[in-house]
């Protein structure tokens, strides 16, 4: 029985994944579909387009939560059970996953990068940290989101293989799965990387013009 904890675990962890929050906050406080306008991306960038701050706030929130809690759980709970750093990193990426390609929403997903915020912090606290202010760092200095987004997603890997130097340890398992999920990140925001060697990205703050 043992032997089908970490595959229950990875279940779950992409299940909880597959919950679109930018779609059901959407429904719940009777906003339209983010699948339907805007970018069309299930995410809380897009909920903020509606208009509505605090169910875009609580969207970042929840996806951000969904992909914290399930390792988490693993790096808290999951020993007695024997799941170690290959279910840690097995979870976490499963969730990632999840918000996607989700399940329950016709493996239309968003993008990703509260959810990949959400497992660094679940992974260690400072790991977290370091990759939230680099993203916050690159989106002040140079207002693109979505470049902090990459930026932040490529250093994240990078700063949990210096975890030998502070206070956690690198094991390749997560490693492993933190560069995929940069890479499944970069490969989502593909349409925006076009954009910014266009010169043509929308920056932070910026009003869009009316389509």
């Amino acid at each position: 029985m043992q032997a089908l904890y970490p595959v229950l675990a990875t279940l779950a962890a992409y299940l909880l994944g597959s919950l679109s929050f930018a779609v059901i906050v959407s429904r719940v406080v009777g906003l339209q579909d983010p699948r339907t306008f805007g970018s069309r991306n299930p995410g809380a960038t897009n909920v903020l387009r509606s208009g509505n701050k605090p169910a875009a706030v609580v969207t970042l929130l929840l996806d951000g939560l969904k992909g914290w809690l399930p390792v988490v759980l693993v790096r808290w709970f999951g020993k007695p059970y024997g799941l170690e750093d290959g279910t840690l990193a097995m979870v976490g990426l499963a969730a990632f996953l999840g918000h996607l390609y989700p399940v329950f929403f016709r493996f239309q997903g968003g993008k990703g990068v509260a959810t990949f915020i959400g497992v660094v912090f679940g992974v260690h606290l400072l790991l977290g940290a370091a990759t939230a202010a680099t993203w916050l760092i690159i989106a002040f200095f140079f207002r693109y989101s979505s470049l902090a987004s990459l930026i932040a997603a490529v250093f994240a890997p990078c700063f949990y293989l210096l975890g030998d130097h502070v206070q956690w340890y690198a094991e390749s398992p997560v490693a492993l799965a933190l560069f995929v999920m940069a890479l499944l990140l970069a490969w989502r925001h593909r349409e925006n990387i076009n954009r910014l060697l266009q010169g043509k990205e929308a920056k932070l703050g910026a009003k869009k013009a009316a389509h």
